[in-house]
């Protein structure tokens, strides 16, 4: 499942801050800006390998300003959300967003030549959330299903939800915090994100 989930991270899209993207479609969005990535990654991954704060800075400005991390941070902790104060929040927001920052990094120099493919013509949208599907070609197994779940964000697609093979990204975590919230408390895991994140720049 590990070597699954860095896959996935591996192959999300991004899209340049300044690209205004509200009038297209998010099938588009996703597929456009995943070759992109791809491209990129690519052409530079001998020096994003020798450099890594290269790497963090190409998914840190690159890839998620796409994402909601708001949202992202209130759907991971569920009904811790509502008991923690405006400061824990967005410190929980903060350190989430790091998390995935060096999950992404390590898992974009390890994969990027699989084939993808998309099995729907269009996204499934209802009402202000869509969902685009990607498959991933492995060799020698059934492809990977990708499930992207974006939301009409003033305008804005924005990412708020990454599924494999019909797992969750946002409940997975939110099922491995809420054991640490239970048995130790929102401070504690905020600490312990915040001294994991840290080491990266050791």
């Amino acid at each position: 499942m590990k070597k699954v989930w860095s896959l996935v991270l591996s192959l999300a899209f991004v899209v340049p801050m300044n690209v205004v993207i509200a009038s297209e479609a998010p099938t588009d969005i996703v597929r456009n800006t995943t070759d992109q990535v791809i491209t990129r990654i690519q052409n530079d991954r001998d020096e994003l390998r020798q450099d890594p704060s290269k790497m963090y800075a190409l998914v840190s400005e690159l890839i998620f300003p796409r994402f909601d991390f708001p949202i992202m941070g209130q759907w991971v902790l569920g009904t811790h959300w509502k008991g923690a104060d405006p400061q824990s929040q967005q410190s929980f927001i903060d350190q989430f967003r790091k998390l995935l920052v060096r999950t992404y990094a390590t898992a974009l120099l390890e994969f990027s030549d699989q084939a993808i493919t998309y099995p729907d013509k269009e996204a499934t949208i209802k009402g202000r959330t869509a969902v685009v599907r990607q498959e991933i070609e492995q060799a020698g197994s059934a492809p990977i299903e990708l499930g992207y779940r974006l939301h009409d964000a003033s305008g804005e697609w924005k990412v708020i939800d990454v599924s494999v093979d019909g797992v969750s990204l946002v409940k997975t975590y939110r099922a491995s915090f809420s054991s640490m919230i239970n048995d130790s408390g929102l401070a504690h895991l905020i600490e312990t994100l915040d001294a994991k994140n840290k080491e990266i720049n050791q």
